[in-house]
């Protein structure tokens, strides 16, 4: 009953406190704005956003736009979990490979993304393609060093017991070296997640057509900054809502020993 009872109080914290903390910044913002610091064409009312929240609902174009940069995001992050995983397996088992592609995996993983942006243009033309091309770029070689080094880590001593028990081959990957290295895996996927939903909303600012990140640009063209402070909660919220579908994954039984030792 008392390990229940603090659950249930630890959740209520966990609704309530983050609530004061918005009320609260919601209630300096209109403070600020009310006291004529800034003209209200640099900083718009709460009303005023929340009239352009109706606004852009009611066009559609909030959902489209928004569709259209979870698609961009899921194809490149999904593509760059399916291949760089296995490949970070198969680095983080042999030294050889390791030693020889470690220093151009780590040169490509320290090249902005943006700076792409150029070749992508060019190569994908202004579409799903190129925003798709640097979001891959963006996430794939985080998840192989990653994914590499969580290998390379895992104590022989769990091998050695592995193999005298008469595990090998497929069967020590699924049992011994992927529970390993979940833990880090899933840490790295919430982060790259994170900086993948960067680069697409940056990318489409920068050479895009429709999407967040090419709303942002035209209410900012469009002296429209009602619109613009819509764009960048939902972008906020969007953020904060991927990463809490990855932290799901933490609460899977194979996994969660990992976070609680």
């Amino acid at each position: 009953m008392a390990v229940e009872t603090t659950e249930n109080t630890n959740a209520a914290k966990s609704f309530l406190l983050p609530l004061v903390v918005v009320v609260a910044l919601v209630a300096l913002w209109t403070a600020v704005w009310a006291s004529g610091a800034f003209h209200e064409s640099a900083l718009p009312s709460p009303i005023a956003v929340m009239r352009g929240f109706g606004e852009e609902l009611k066009s559609g174009r909030l959902i489209n736009d928004l569709i259209t940069s979870l698609f961009r995001v899921s194809c490149g992050f999904g593509l760059a979990a399916a291949l760089g995983i296995p490949l970070g397996l198969w680095l983080g088992q042999k030294l050889s490979a390791r030693i020889a592609f470690l220093p151009i995996i780590n040169f490509f993983r320290n090249l902005s993304p943006l700076a792409w942006i150029p070749f992508a243009i060019l190569w994908f033309g202004v579409g799903d393609a190129s925003a798709i091309f640097l979001i891959f770029l963006s996430a794939f070689f985080p998840v192989i060093l990653a994914t590499m080094a969580a290998v390379a880590n895992i104590p022989t001593v769990y091998f050695r017991v592995a193999q005298n028990y008469g595990i090998n081959g497929l069967e020590r990957l699924t049992q011994v070296t992927l529970p390993a290295i979940l833990p880090q895996i899933i840490t790295t996927l919430r982060v790259t997640a994170g900086l993948s939903w960067l680069v697409v909303v940056a990318a489409e600012m920068i050479a895009g057509r429709d999407g967040l990140g090419f709303a942002v640009m035209d209410s900012r063209n469009g002296l429209r900054t009602d619109l613009l402070v819509v764009e960048m909660i939902v972008i906020g919220l969007i953020g904060v809502a991927l990463d809490r579908l990855l932290v799901q994954l933490t609460k899977i039984q194979s996994v969660r020993w990992g976070y609680e030792r």
